[in-house]
């Protein structure tokens, strides 16, 4: 792995657990670069053998963001370097944490994909100042603030004016849990009821992943593929073709489809329980075509640029497409999956298969779309007047 050459770092994809792409430098001694799984710069990490453990010692060098893109590869090897004679000379001591923001990077160095988060919502606030010996619940409570009323960017980097919508709770729960995670890591809760209680102010909303309320009748979602660039359509074409989370539709690979049998694999899914099921010939037309001059293991469904589809990609196509088409901003990719499956217990799917198909429980169909079954059952009640 050579990281010297910034295209060749452009190229990397973020692996699981952020685990860094590692360059040896020499024996013993190696520098990672974990890619930012927002698209924004990555951050680098050391990593040097220590005798006395014999264990591997890590270091957070952040995203050296302050220079230039082809000038960051010398700064980290150089601080890698410089790290490993320290732990090659027994005369590594650890830093002392001082203030929250020295709990952040402490924490990133071990989970990089915290690190992109705490450079846009911590190290930039007055939070990441604070002393930790002298953080309050009411230090937390203004930065809590601060985050809610922060509006959210799903349009294009750089572009002006940027299109944003409101923080939704769930994504201030999902960024306050890594800050909640940090602090833990190096504060004892405080006693309740007082402002030395930290941790209340980090509370996650309660039922903030409730039900997702937003239907796009079928006119909607016509529009809303016509808005999309022709390339990146197919994606967001079969998200309104099949009840299925988009995750689990951009991991499908082309071996997934017989298209002799019409049946489709989902192996990869939030459920974790592989499932086959045969899909229309509509599905089966788009699947084809998808997959040729492809190899068995290749992506069905890639971006205009080649690449993958993943949860930081598809969000900026459906949010601008959502812009164009007039539709509301809340619109998502999960938004095509909650209409499906609207559509599909309207019209009399068996809960079951609904489910199955889906990759859910019938728990969760009858609890969040029981009410549409309630409502055909009226109707059919009233047909028995007399």
């Amino acid at each position: 792995m050579d990281l010297s050459r910034v295209k060749d770092r452009e190229r990397l994809k973020p692996k699981p657990n952020a685990e860094p792409h590692w360059q040896r430098l020499s024996p013993g001694r190696f520098l990672g670069y974990c890619p930012s799984v927002s698209g924004g710069d990555g951050t680098w990490v050391a990593r040097a053998y220590e005798e006395q453990s014999r264990g591997y010692r890590r270091r957070s060098l952040g995203s050296l963001a302050e220079a230039k893109g082809n000038e960051r590869y010398a700064l980290a090897k150089s601080a890698a370097e410089d790290f490993a004679i320290e732990v090659e000379g027994g005369g590594l001591v650890d830093m002392k944490l001082e203030t929250v923001g020295d709990a952040c990077r402490e924490y990133a160095a071990a989970k990089p994909e915290a690190g992109s988060r705490f450079e846009r919502h911590v190290y930039s606030h007055d939070l990441a100042k604070v002393k930790l010996d002298k953080l309050r619940r009411r230090h937390l409570l203004e930065w809590r603030k601060w985050l809610e009323e922060k509006p959210a960017v799903i349009g294009k980097r750089g572009q002006e004016p940027p299109l944003t919508r409101a923080r939704s709770p769930a994504s201030v729960n999902r960024d306050m849990a890594v800050l909640r995670a940090a602090l833990n890591k190096v504060l004892a809760p405080g006693k309740p009821n007082t402002d030395a209680d930290w941790q209340a102010a980090l509370k996650a909303v309660p039922n903030a992943d409730g039900r997702r309320d937003l239907y796009l009748p079928r006119p909607q979602r016509r529009a809303l593929l016509d808005a999309v660039p022709a390339k990146d359509r197919p994606f967001f074409q079969a998200l309104c073709l099949l009840p299925l989370r988009p995750g689990a539709m951009a991991k499908l690979i082309v071996r997934n489809f017989n298209a002799t049998t019409r049946e489709l694999a989902v192996g990869h899914d939030k459920n974790g329980k592989p499932r086959k099921f045969v899909v229309p010939q509509a599905v089966a037309d788009l699947m084809t075509a998808q997959s040729e001059d492809k190899l068995p293991g290749a992506p069905m469904f890639m971006r205009s640029n080649g690449k993958a589809w993943d949860r930081n990609s598809w969000k900026i196509p459906i949010a601008e497409a959502a812009y164009t088409a007039g539709l509301p901003r809340e619109t998502c990719a999960y938004t095509l999956r909650h209409s499906v499956i609207t559509d599909l217990v309207q019209d009399g799917l068996p809960l079951l298969t609904i489910a199955q198909i889906s990759g859910t429980s019938v728990e969760m169909i009858e609890r969040h779309y029981g009410h549409l079954v309630s409502d055909a059952a009226v109707t059919a009640l009233e047909k028995l007047a007399l």
